[in-house]
């Protein structure tokens, strides 16, 4: 089993920046891709990013690229988002995901096993 923990969350103005933290414990090594998604209420949840753990290449979708980083601290067992030049559209509930998939369908939601339970984002314009 793996737990994950995100936290970094909160409400910023249009512009601005927030790290999230994904936190992992248990069989930690079994995990070869942690993603992030999003969700608002009344839509499905949204691939934002992820990253395979093995050797660090990463995915994003179209609607981030450029603003938003995914990266891991392998020691700590933690993958930070760096979101950049935060919009309004990006206000969501953010979730960490794993898996021990090799991230192939990264941003679909059914290929992950294990989630946190989610951080808000609020950015306001």
């Amino acid at each position: 089993q793996v737990q994950l923990v995100e936290s970094g969350g909160g409400s910023v103005q249009a512009g601005g920046s927030l790290r999230l933290s994904c936190a992992a414990s248990g069989s930690t090594a079994s995990i070869n891709c942690v993603g992030w998604f999003r969700q608002v209420p009344g839509k499905e949840r949204e691939g934002v990013a992820a990253i395979y753990t093995g050797g660090s290449r990463t995915y994003y979708a179209d609607s981030v690229k450029g603003r938003f980083t995914i990266s891991q601290d392998n020691g700590k067992n933690t993958v930070y988002l760096q979101m950049n030049s935060l919009k309004p559209e990006d206000t969501a509930l953010y979730y960490c995901a794993a898996d021990r998939g090799f991230c192939g369908k990264w941003s679909r939601p059914f290929a992950f096993g294990y989630w946190g339970q989610g951080t808000q984002v609020t950015v306001s314009s």
